[in-house]
């Protein structure tokens, strides 16, 4: 059986009703309670898209999520406990709980959300996904001390990305949690394949953006994303943008994509993408635009992604534009701070000179 890609807008029949097999790849298993319950156990493949926040990974997961095959799923890390645990709402507006499309994906991967232990899945990430294990997780003889509890915390994430492709019918999920160190724990699992979309910005537009204050319309009234000093904000685009280099020199398939490119030439970059993620495209993007003075604009519909930037719940046309609001906003100070602090990849990544996106070797 083919894959049978949704339109957009529209939900897959009850996971009750899908085959046991689709296309080949996707399979699924009667649950060891014995209740009959369908549960997903083979991953589809996972393109991550990984970098600091504030980085135009929530606008690059969108696009990507209207092309077919795709399904774009938010920050997969955070459902757990905003989603599951403190029913924070979907894209869709609903309560994530309550969504139909989530109510499906719990169902298959593990036969309802009241079946996930939260609390075990929380432990689990201290345990294992945080930066501070980077290097336990990039060594394979420091890893061992940390094996069995990683292996049950990935567990989780391949049943429920196999769930949201059998759910969706896509072949590629979309997962824009960002964090390296969840991406590291992703690559120890050989039953995932998992390509990485390592999303760099200009470090001094990145500072800027962390020291602004942005509502967080999904969560209870007033709530709001961190913010950071510009020094702090550099220091963690160290941190993010030098693990995601080692990743790729351990061998985990990487793409590396400057926010200042894909806005200027959209289509281009969503086609080098695709060739890496394995997504069909042509040489256009129905959904994408430009006017009589050559900007991008983007058509977007509905989605159903678990967490993320406030833009996830925009939808109709948007502008693709690049934000460049820091170059004159920026205090002085704070500028030649995150520069002396990040100077070595900002060189690196061409911004003091030299070339954009490519195909980390």
């Amino acid at each position: 059986m083919r894959w049978q890609i949704q339109p957009r807008g529209h939900l897959p029949p009850p996971v009750r009703q899908l085959g046991v097999e689709r296309g080949g790849n996707l399979s699924s298993r009667t649950d060891a309670d014995g209740t009959g319950t369908s549960i997903a156990t083979t991953s589809p493949r996972v393109v991550y898209l990984a970098g600091l926040g504030r980085s135009g990974s929530t606008l690059l997961e969108r696009l990507l999520g209207e092309m077919p095959g795709a399904c774009p799923a938010g920050e997969v890390v955070h459902l757990w406990l905003r989603g599951i645990r403190q029913g924070e709402r979907c894209a869709c507006g609903q309560p994530l709980p309550c969504c139909p499309f989530w109510t499906q994906v719990g169902q298959a991967a593990f036969g309802g959300w009241h079946q996930v232990d939260v609390d075990r899945i929380i432990r689990l990430r201290a345990r294992v996904d945080r930066s501070r294990f980077l290097p336990h997780l990039a060594s394979a003889a420091l890893r061992r001390r940390l094996q069995p509890a990683l292996d049950e915390y990935v567990r989780y994430y391949q049943r429920l990305y196999a769930a949201i492709g059998q759910v969706s019918g896509a072949p590629v999920v979309i997962d824009s949690s960002k964090h390296a160190s969840l991406a590291f724990c992703l690559r120890s699992n050989p039953g995932l394949d998992l390509r990485v979309i390592h999303l760099v910005r200009d470090p001094r537009a990145v500072a800027y953006s962390w020291g602004k204050a942005v509502d967080r319309p999904e969560a209870a009234s007033g709530s709001q994303m961190p913010t950071y000093p510009p020094a702090s904000a550099a220091l963690r685009w160290n941190l993010q943008n030098s693990a995601l280099q080692l990743l790729s020199q351990l061998g985990t398939p990487t793409l590396r994509v400057r926010y200042e490119d894909f806005t200027a030439a959209p289509a281009a970059t969503l086609g080098r993408i695709a060739a890496f993620a394995g997504l069909p495209a042509g040489p256009e993007f129905s959904f994408l635009d430009t006017d009589d003075h050559g900007r991008w604009w983007a058509d977007l519909g509905a989605t159903h992604t678990a967490a993320g930037n406030p833009m996830r719940f925009t939808t109709g046309r948007i502008a693709i534009r690049h934000d460049d609001t820091w170059q004159t906003a920026m205090m002085a100070g704070s500028r030649r701070t995150v520069t002396a602090l990040t100077l070595p990849l900002l060189t690196r990544y061409g911004y003091l000179g030299g070339a954009g996106m490519s195909r980390v070797p």
